[in-house]
């Protein structure tokens, strides 16, 4: 494995030193304040296959090395020399400003819901409320099937914006989870198998928000595009199926394996103790609370939260709860909706008599503090992908795509899918990639074809397919702090799986532009999923219930 890493460091090594040398002859840069400000001269390597190179060097030393933090910053000053030519002074301000400061400015939003949402779940703790939950549950879900379907439905039915379902469904159902013996790379899985895509096939959501303004400008009603691309989005229905699947047939393959037998075997829901672990949030003394007092401030978060999203879409100013919705801003309503469920919850706990209100003050710093490893890796992640838009990744995959336009359209909707998983995956961004992809699919199929729902079907279930197992993803980092699993535990276990839905997607894909039938094409879609993990069980023992 060393001989291998060392091959990889020395091939990359050789890869930037070329470019270096390459760079030295182009256009000097400008010397000039406003160059030092990010003016800089274009890069002749933005627009080409080497915009991607930063942020699959970042994946790849994440992966090889187990680190996450050094691998992305790795990531984002490989892709400021890229920008800056290798100009020294130049690369360090564009990783502080355009990477770094911009990263952060661009998901203040998310950073204070995080905040908020640890001090929820560590006041929640601290009144016992979580202690009374997992009684219930030992009661009424006695087996790691009933666990792990219960975290399933929760994420079915919480489909309003993936964060919030990242970030809620673990919250309360980490604690059964681990009292059924179930890995946190597990539970973080099946978190991110129901965030995006539940979100991708719900017309009510913060994801059909942003697909229908990303559909504006081209001649369509973005909301009736996405509603007619809902059967073919192969992808988000066979995750959700894939997971049912998984469970009722009680086995794992891959790295997954090991983390469920430690879990069953040794009661090691972790199996390696990252840094999320030494700071999660646990009463070890539970107070007086009940379920109730679990129950009613997460209804409370739920209700607010989804008032938040139409809200600043401006539901109150005359528009209907699909064309605010469509309007939104997630960034905005997300906090919004989760500063006044805090307030109320202080408030009921104290009325409950649960918890004192220097306790439920501590719960903030507390909650800040739980955050910080994902907050770090979102920011660099931004970062990262601010780099790659600096080096026009977009631009080049689009004029990928239109170029593959003038092959055959029966094999168009198969290859949008890859497309947009690659662009998805390197850039950590599904939105981003709909932004590309959307307004290439409009102006290449025949409006009056169903080419035209199918081609849009492909470049939606490619961008979730990118998202979910890309190691910079936000949806991806949500799901890793909700299970409160280490972050590469979560992308190295579930990696194995997405590429099995994705194989299977990308052959639906290839039948469909061809049959042009979703009543055909599914169940045999299905039916494929199906036998490979019928195969796939065959290879591996049951793990046990």
């Amino acid at each position: 494995m060393r001989n291998i890493t060392k091959k990889i460091l020395v091939v990359l090594l050789v890869m930037v030193a070329v470019l270096a040398m390459q760079s030295s002859g182009t256009t000097a840069l400008p010397e000039t304040q406003e160059a030092v400000a990010g003016a800089v001269q274009k890069s002749s390597l933005c627009g080409t296959m080497w915009s991607l190179v930063p942020a699959l060097f970042a994946i790849v030393l994440a992966l090889i090395f187990k680190e996450v933090y050094s691998s992305l910053f790795a990531g984002v000053v490989l892709g400021a020399c890229f920008v800056t030519q290798f100009a020294p002074l130049e690369t360090v301000d564009f990783v502080v400003n355009q990477g770094l400061i911009e990263g952060m400015k661009a998901t203040t939003g998310v950073f204070i819901f995080l905040v908020i949402l640890g001090a929820f779940v560590c006041m929640i703790n601290k009144t016992g409320a979580a202690h009374a939950f997992g009684l219930w549950a030992q009661t009424h879900i006695k087996s790691r099937i009933g666990s792990q379907l219960a975290t399933f439905f929760l994420g079915i039915l919480i489909f309003i914006d993936d964060y919030f379902n990242c970030l809620a469904v673990g919250s309360v159902m980490r604690p059964v989870t681990d009292a059924k013996r179930v890995s946190r790379a597990k539970l973080a899985f099946i978190i991110d198998a129901t965030a995006a895509p539940v979100c991708m096939i719900a017309p009510i959501s913060s994801w059909a928000a942003a697909v229908s303004q990303y559909a504006e400008g081209t001649g369509y009603n973005g909301l009736e595009l996405f509603i007619q691309a809902i059967p073919f989005n192969f992808y988000s229905l066979l995750a959700l199926s894939f997971v049912v699947m998984l469970v009722l047939m009680r086995f794992d393959y891959g790295p997954m394996r090991k983390y469920e037998q430690n879990a069953m075997l040794h009661g090691d829901v972790h199996t390696v103790v990252p840094e999320q672990v030494m700071q999660e949030l646990e009463e070890r003394n539970p107070r007086r609370g009940t379920l109730l007092d679990l129950v009613v401030p997460v209804l409370v978060l739920i209700a607010l939260e989804t008032f938040a999203l139409v809200y600043v879409g401006g539901i109150l100013d005359g528009k209907s709860f699909a064309e605010a919705l469509s309007a939104t801003d997630a960034t905005v309503g997300l906090p919004w909706g989760a500063v006044i469920a805090l307030v109320l919850a202080v408030v009921f706990f104290r009325v409950r008599g649960v918890m004192s209100f220097r306790t439920a003050m501590r719960c903030i710093p507390e909650g800040f503090v739980a955050m910080v490893p994902a907050i770090l890796i979102l920011t660099l992640a931004t970062a990262l992908k601010n780099v790659t838009s600096a080096l026009e990744a977009r631009e080049f995959i689009a004029v990928l795509v239109q170029n593959s336009a003038s092959g055959l359209l029966s094999f168009l909707p198969a290859v949008i899918f890859v497309v947009a998983a690659l662009l998805a995956f390197s850039t950590g961004t599904s939105w981003a990639t709909f932004g590309i992809l959307i307004p290439i699919v409009v102006s290449t199929f025949d409006p009056s074809s169903p080419l035209m729902y199918i081609g849009m079907s492909a470049c939606l279930a490619g961008a979730v397919a990118g998202d979910h197992c890309s190691p910079i993803s936000d949806t991806t980092i949500m799901s890793s702090a909700g299970a409160q699993c280490d972050h590469l535990s979560h992308v190295s276990t579930q990696l194995p799986y997405v590429l099995t839905i994705s194989a299977v997607s990308f052959a639906a894909f290839l039948l469909a532009g061809f049959v042009q039938n979703w009543f055909i094409v599914f169940p045999i879609a299905f039916g494929t999923l199906l036998v490979t993990m019928l195969v796939l069980r065959k290879c591996y023992s049951k793990p046990g219930k």
